[in-house]
C-alpha cells in the first residue's frame, strides 16, 4: 500500500483533522445541481490545497460540484441532495495533496452536516495533525479510510461515543486507522458501534489493554492491533465476537495463557496471528478445533510444552480449497462497490511479507522462536495443503517424520537450531515446491536425499549436522561418514546395528577351537597320541633350558 503515494513535504491539515476544513461540506445540494454556496466553499477549500497532479482540474467556479472528481452525491430524487461521499485517496505518483497554509478562518464552522457523509476515504495523502472531536458527528458513515497518512495524537473519545445522543447507534462498518502516528488508549466504550465489521488499528503507537467493551462488537469480523503497544491479557468478553475472522494482535505486549475460549467460540477463524507478544504456558489443543484456520501464528513468545497431536483437525489445511470468506467486505458507494481487502505480515521463507490479494490462497503455521519440546508429531504430515511450516528455535528432539513428502503442497521448511536426529527422510524428495529449506544447526546424520529441489538449495540449509552429499562439499565415502543405506538405524531395522569385523573373528575363533579340541575330544587314540607328544617336546624343552 506504500507504493500508492509518494509522501510531500508540506504538511495536510485535512478538513476532518483541523476544524478549518470542514466548511465545504456545511450546506446541502440538490440531488440535480450543486448549489452555489457548497460550490463556493469546495472552491474555498481547493484554494489552501497544492495539488500536484492537478486531480481537482475538474473544480471549477461553474461547475456542478456533484459532477466533481472525488465528490458522490445522494442520487435518489425524492430526497434532497447531500455529499454522501469523498474519495481523495491518492494513488498517483506525484504524491498526495498538502495544504499552503494554516488559516485558522474556518474554525467556527458548523459541522453537522456531516451526518450524512457515508463513505470517506482520505488514506495515502501524508495527512498531518490530530482527528478532530467533530468525527464523532458522521453518524452515517459506513467507511472511514484515514490510512498511511501522519496523524498523531489521541483517538477523539467521539468517535466511539456518539454526542449528539445518548446510546445512539453507529452505522460505521468500516475503520481503517492503519500506519498513522495515533497513540493513547482506546476508549471503553465501543458497544455504541453495532454495525462495525473491521477495525484495523494496525502500526501505530497505541497502548494500555483491550477495553472489555469490544466484546460487544458482535459482528466484528477483522481485527487488526498489529505493532501498537497494547498489553495485559486478551479480555474474555472477545468471545462474544463469534463471527470472528481474523485475529491479527502480533508484535504488542500481550502476555498470559493464550486462551482456550478462542477455539470453543471463534469457530470461523481464519487468521490467528498472536507472534512477538510475552504469551507462556501450553499451546491451547482447543485451537485445533478451529478447522477453518489457514494461517497459524504463535512464534516470538514463551510457550512450552509439546505440539499437540491434534493439529490434524485443521481440515482447512489438509486441502487445497480456497477461503471464500477473506476479502469479502464490500459495500456499495457511489463509485461501485467499495471492496476492503484484507492482508496480513507474515514471515516465510525467512523473510517478512505482506499478502493481500494473494491472502486466501496462502497456508502457514509458525511456531518458531518458544520453548517446545517433544518431537514433532507424525500427525502435522496430514496438513497436505499447507505451504509454510517453521518450528525454527525450540528444542524439538527426535527424528523429522518420516512422511512428510506426502505434504505436496510445501514451499518453506525451517526446523533450524532444534535437537532432532536421525536421517532426513528419503520422502523429502517428493517436495517438488520446496524453495526454501532450513535444517541446521541440529544432530542429523546421513547423506542427503537426491532431488532436483533438495540440491540445489544453499549449502547453509544443511550446516551444523552430520549429513553428506551434494549440495555440501562433504564426500559420504570419507571422513567417517557413512551413506544412508549403511547407517541403518535399530529403529528402523528392528534390531541392532551389525558390525560384520567382529562377527568374523567370533565366527574364527570358534572354528579353530572346534578343528582342534574336537578330534580330541572323539577319539582316545588320539588323545594318547597328543600327550605323549606333548611330554616330548617337554623333555626336549627341559633340556634346552639347562644346556
Amino acid at each position: 500500500m506504500e507504493a500508492f503515494f509518494r509522501p510531500v513535504s508540506f504538511p495536510f491539515l485535512a478538513f476532518l483533522f483541523l476544524p478549518n476544513f470542514f466548511f465545504f461540506f456545511c450546506t446541502g445540494l440538490s440531488e440535480l445541481r450543486c448549489i452555489d454556496t457548497e460550490r463556493q466553499a469546495l472552491l474555498n477549500f481547493k484554494q489552501h490545497l497544492i495539488d500536484p497532479s492537478n486531480r481537482l482540474s475538474s473544480w471549477t467556479a461553474h461547475g456542478d460540484c456533484c459532477q466533481w472528481e472525488g465528490v458522490v452525491c445522494h442520487n435518489d430524487h425524492n430526497v434532497t441532495g447531500h455529499v454522501h461521499e469523498l474519495h481523495l485517496r491518492t494513488s498517483y505518483p506525484e504524491g498526495g495533496f498538502a495544504t499552503t497554509e494554516q488559516d485558522e478562518a474556518y474554525a467556527a464552522v458548523n459541522v453537522w452536516c456531516f451526518s450524512h457523509i457515508e463513505f470517506l476515504n482520505l488514506g495515502s495523502n501524508n495527512l498531518q495533525g490530530t482527528i478532530s472531536s467533530a468525527i464523532g458527528n458522521l453518524t452515517s458513515a459506513i467507511s472511514i479510510d484515514l490510512s498511511y497518512n501522519q496523524l498523531g495524537g489521541k483517538l477523539p473519545r467521539s468517535l466511539v461515543q456518539t454526542i449528539s445522543k445518548v446510546n445512539e447507534p453507529k452505522m460505521i462498518a468500516h475503520l481503517n486507522l492503519e500506519k498513522n502516528l495515533l497513540s493513547g488508549i482506546i476508549p471503553d466504550c465501543l458497544m455504541n458501534w453495532n454495525n462495525l465489521e473491521v477495525l484495523n488499528l494496525r502500526n501505530n503507537n497505541f497502548s494500555g489493554s483491550i477495553p472489555t467493551s469490544m466484546g460487544s462488537l458482535t459482528y466484528l469480523k477483522s481485527l487488526h492491533l498489529y505493532n501498537n503497544k497494547f498489553s495485559g491479557k486478551l479480555p474474555s468478553s472477545l468471545k462474544n465476537c463469534e463471527k470472528l475472522v481474523i485475529i491479527d494482535v502480533a508484535k504488542n505486549r500481550f502476555a498470559g495463557n493464550i486462551p482456550s475460549w478462542i477455539g470453543h467460540r471463534c469457530t470461523s477463524l481464519v487468521i490467528l496471528s498472536l507472534r512477538s507478544n510475552y504469551f507462556h504456558g501450553h499451546i491451547p489443543k482447543e485451537l485445533c478445533a478451529l478447522t477453518s484456520l489457514q494461517i497459524l501464528d504463535l512464534s516470538h513468545n514463551n510457550l512450552s510444552g509439546s505440539i499437540p497431536r491434534r493439529v490434524k483437525i485443521f481440515r482447512a489445511m489438509a486441502t487445497n480449497n480456497i477461503s471464500k470468506d477473506l476479502n469479502t467486505y464490500r459495500y456499495i458507494s457511489g463509485y461501485g462497490q467499495y471492496f476492503s481487502l484484507e492482508s496480513a505480515l507474515l514471515v516465510i521463507k525467512g523473510s517478512i511479507r505482506e499478502y493481500s490479494t494473494i491472502l486466501q490462497l496462502v497456508k502457514s503455521i509458525d511456531f518458531s522462536k518458544n520453548n517446545l519440546s517433544g518431537e514433532i508429531p507424525k500427525e502435522v504430515t496430514s496438513l497436505q495443503g499447507l505451504q509454510s511450516l517453521n518450528l525454527s528455535y525450540n528444542f524439538l528432539i527426535g527424528s523429522i517424520p518420516e512422511n512428510i513428502g506426502t505434504m505436496g503442497s510445501l514451499e518453506s521448511i525451517d526446523f533450524s537450531l532444534n535437537q532432532l536426529s536421525g536421517q532426513i527422510p528419503s520422502s523429502m524428495s517428493s517436495l517438488t515446491f520446496l524453495n526454501h529449506l532450513n535444517l541446521s544447526n541440529n544432530n542429523l546424520t546421513g547423506k542427503i536425499p537426491l532431488s532436483t529441489q533438495l540440491q540445489s538449495l544453499n549449502p547453509s540449509s544443511y550446516v551444523g549436522n552430520k549429513l553428506c552429499g551434494p549440495p555440501l562439499t562433504v564426500n559420504c565415502t570419507t571422513n567417517g561418514v557413512k551413506p544412508n543405506n549403511e547407517n541403518i538405524s535399530s529403529k528402523e531395522t528392528g534390531g541392532l546395528e551389525v558390525d560384520w569385523f567382529y562377527v568374523s573373528m567370533a565366527l574364527g575363533f570358534v572354528v579353530g577351537f572346534w578343528s582342534v579340541c574336537g578330534p580330541l575330544l572323539l577319539n582316545k587314540q588320539w588323545r594318547i597320541m597328543y600327550f605323549q607328544f606333548l611330554d616330548h617336546m617337554g623333555y626336549k624343552l627341559k633340556g634346552f633350558v639347562s644346556l
